[in-house]
This record gives C-alpha cells, structure tokens and sequence, in this order.
C-alpha cells in the first residue's frame, strides 16, 4: 500500500468517524476540552458581553476585558467598515444563547501572542460544564476555522471540523444560507 493511499484512507475514516459523530444526539460532553487541556488563567470569568460570535468582553482582575477566540472567526456583525455578513446574525445569536449570564473558563495559547494587535486576550473558551465553545462555533457550522499566523494548539482538531461541517452543509455551509461564501451581504438586512 502506498503512502498516497494510505493517507487517503485515514483521512477518508476520521472523516467519516467525524460525520457519524456529528449526526449523533449532542450533549454537553460532545465539544469537551480534552483532558489535557491546561487551563492558564484560574478560575471562572463571568460574560459581561457578548461583542459578536468570537470576541466576548469578560470581568477579569476587576475590569472588562475584551477577549478574541483562539482559531475561529465568524462572519461580521458589528465591524463598522462591513456590512453585516451572511450567518453574522446567527452566529452571533448562538453565542449569546450559550454565554449571555454565564462564566467561563480561558486557556491561553502559548504558541499564540497573549494579545492581538487589537489588545484583546486571545483565549479559547470554556464553560463550566466542560463544553469547548470555540470547537462548537465550528463545529455546528458558526464559524471558520481561521489560523491568524501561526500554528495554534488546536488547530488540527478545528480543521477537521471545519470539514466535517462543510461535507453535512452545517449552519454557514448550508446552501440555503451562505453555502460557506459569508463574505456576502446578509440577507433580510
């Protein structure tokens, strides 16, 4: 068996294993960090806001402090230059159902700047009861997987997602909604 082929295969099965996956019932343990995942800020931050489907504004040492997830990006909502793009709306809506009034957890990613040129804390986010928001957001089709310059921790993880989402036509892939171009104006302005 060639390497070309074999390649293939394992690509081809942890597809297919990811698809069987995403069609099962969710629960809450469905997008859990791993359990290695080490988290560098301590304890719970609560949301004080959520800005759009990647950035959150949360309490932290006292203050707020704006925070931009780690290996995802959603389409705009609130960017004054843009029009509001294709599923903003929607994943900005998922986002406030699932952080609105709740705390969350960060890991910091050491092989990512502490902050972007913006000044918000990159972080992925998690809620106390384990779940992974930043994998859900791509994983239910919220957001891209988006790699700002380098590798990041996550990454293979959120690229097979990625996939996955696209292949099932999940949320922004549908193409009922944006067939994966969010680059377009949203609909019903």
């Amino acid at each position: 068996m060639n390497k070309r082929y074999f390649s293939i295969m394992v690509t081809l099965i942890a597809v297919i294993m990811f698809v069987i996956q995403q069609h099962a019932p969710l629960s809450k343990s469905s997008f859990v960090a791993p359990p290695d995942a080490p988290t560098t800020t301590a304890g719970l931050y609560p949301v004080i806001k959520v800005v759009d489907g990647d950035t959150i504004e949360i309490e932290k040492d006292g203050k707020a402090t704006k925070v931009r997830l780690i290996g995802i990006d959603t389409p705009e909502v609130v960017d004054p230059r843009k029009p509001v793009q294709c599923f903003g709306r929607e994943a900005s809506d998922e986002a406030h159902r699932l952080l609105d009034g709740k705390s969350v957890r960060l890991e910091i990613d050491p092989s990512q700047d502490t902050y972007d040129k913006y000044g918000r804390l990159l972080a992925y986010v998690l809620l106390p009861d384990g779940m992974f928001f930043n994998e859900y957001m791509v994983t239910q089709g919220y957001a891209h997987e988006y790699t700002y310059s380098v590798p990041y921790k996550y990454q293979t993880k959120f690229k097979a997602a990625e996939k996955a989402a696209r292949i099932t036509r999940k949320g922004l892939w549908a193409p009922e909604t944006c067939n994966g171009n969010t680059k377009q104006v949203a609909k019903n302005i």
